[in-house]
């Protein structure tokens, strides 16, 4: 049983980070948010902004480091699992990560609808010279 699930949509902070460890290997991200936060003194909205790391692991991180970019959005959904730890010191760390079960592609950001640009610009181009 999955106690704790969570649906976060967010926006890449930076390019996924595909890594190994020993024979799995597995994708880190980070996904920030941006809400409304009520308004100030002067009337002018306010956002509160929200970051959390995500990992997936194996075929489903792959996949993720492969195909988003810097600026995309993802629909993701994850398991949330508590990571505690001891340091060196003895002292108690308490912490929680985020395991990506399933995710969806949402809007492109800016680094990707450049891409899809020169793409659809080349193969005009060609196009024409077919022409």
């Amino acid at each position: 049983m999955n106690s704790f699930n969570l649906i976060a949509v967010g926006n890449l902070a930076k390019d996924p980070e595909l890594a190994a460890k020993g024979d799995i290997t597995y994708t880190r991200f980070c996904l920030v948010g941006n809400d409304y936060a009520g308004k100030d003194e002067d009337g002018n909205s306010r956002e509160a902004t929200t970051t959390l790391w995500f990992v997936a692991f194996e075929a489903l991180g792959e996949v993720i480091a492969k195909n988003a970019r810097k600026g995309d959005q993802l629909i993701v959904q994850s398991q949330v699992r508590s990571d505690n730890w001891t340091d060196k010191e003895g002292e108690k760390h308490y912490d929680h990560s985020f395991i990506v079960q399933g995710f969806r592609f949402g809007a492109p950001g800016k680094i990707r609808r450049e891409e899809l640009s020169r793409r659809e610009q080349r193969e005009m181009d060609a196009l024409e010279t077919e022409i």
